[in-house]
């Protein structure tokens, strides 16, 4: 793949990001392969530029893809370099996320193989992953009732019901528990989140949905449920299960993700592709800071991420 181009001129707006059992997206072309180092480090895996002709005029539109555990599913969950990530795709030009992971059901009505578009997360990750992009100096405070977009989740909904006749089962709403990992859920565990209303389980969402919202970014999560976790009196979930899962129901996955891609690439979708509502949020949420208490390194880092915000 020498010959691919190492850089990018046209903003990208539309990013996926693939989790377990979506590593690429198959019939895409690639116009490019990206490095990009940020403040926070580099991404887990190269950032490719795909291009996907819009249904509405056939003009290429540019898809970011990037591997959250990297190539070879290398980066544990909590290894993912989530700010880099993230801060990469805003400094391309993305506005919008599908992001797409494998998750355990806690709810019988969720069936392995089945997809969920969640509305809500419960965090039960301990503090070991970086999951802010204010600190050493600046200090920002984003509202985060509503973890997910719903504007962006009505699309994605719409796209995988379009899909109901060719074998896509989705639920609309759903809350997810994200656990710290790698090491699955312990029976009392799963017990006590499916008292608490979870509705699946992953190690993905968190903090990758709350640095989106600090980047102005719309964001949605695509869930597939490989297994019932470990309240079911079916076997425990293992490896082999979830892997088992997702290479079944693989076409229906890239399928569902390829819907979603067409309908974004409308020109209607414009403004909500762009993130318009989001739009400047960040600078006033960091205005907290008072300037003389804003240190050089805070801003510096800030200021690749929003250029302009905080001079």
């Amino acid at each position: 793949m020498a010959d691919v181009p190492s850089t990018y001129t046209d903003p990208v707006r539309i990013a996926v990001i693939g989790g377990t059992g979506l590593q690429s997206l198959p019939h895409f072309t690639l116009a490019a392969r990206l490095n990009v180092a940020t403040p926070w480090g580099h991404t887990s895996s190269p950032i490719s530029i795909l291009h996907h002709p819009a249904p509405d005029t056939g003009k290429p539109i540019p898809i970011a893809f990037l591997s959250r555990h990297g190539l070879h599913h290398e980066y544990a969950p909590h290894e993912v370099p989530a700010r880099a990530n993230i801060a990469a795709l805003r400094s391309i030009g993305v506005r919008s996320i599908i992001a797409f992971s494998a998750v355990g059901s806690l709810q019988e009505e969720v069936k392995p193989r089945d997809f969920v578009v969640p509305d809500q997360v419960i965090d039960r990750t301990k503090g070991i992953r970086p999951f802010t992009f204010y600190e050493g100096g600046m200090v920002g405070h984003f509202g985060f009732g509503d973890p997910f977009d719903e504007r962006l989740a009505t699309i994605v909904r719409r796209c995988g019901h379009s899909l109901e006749g060719e074998g896509v089962v989705l639920h609309d709403k759903g809350t997810i528990i994200c656990m710290e990992g790698p090491q699955f859920s312990t029976r009392a565990e799963s017990n006590l989140y499916r008292s608490w209303g979870g509705t699946v389980i992953n190690m993905s969402a968190l903090p990758e949905a709350k640095l989106a919202r600090e980047a102005e970014i719309s964001y949605q999560m695509i869930c597939m449920a490989t297994d019932y976790d470990c309240w079911h009196t079916t076997e425990d979930v293992n490896v082999e299960m979830v892997m088992g899962h997702m290479k079944a129901n693989s076409e229906n996955a890239r399928r569902f993700v390829g819907a979603v891609l067409d309908e974004l690439s409308k020109e209607e979708h414009s403004d909500q592709v762009q993130a318009k509502h989001y739009e400047g949020q960040a600078k006033f949420a960091g205005s907290i800071t008072a300037p003389a208490g804003r240190t050089k390194d805070a801003l510096d880092k800030l200021n690749w991420l929003f250029p302009g915000y905080y001079e």
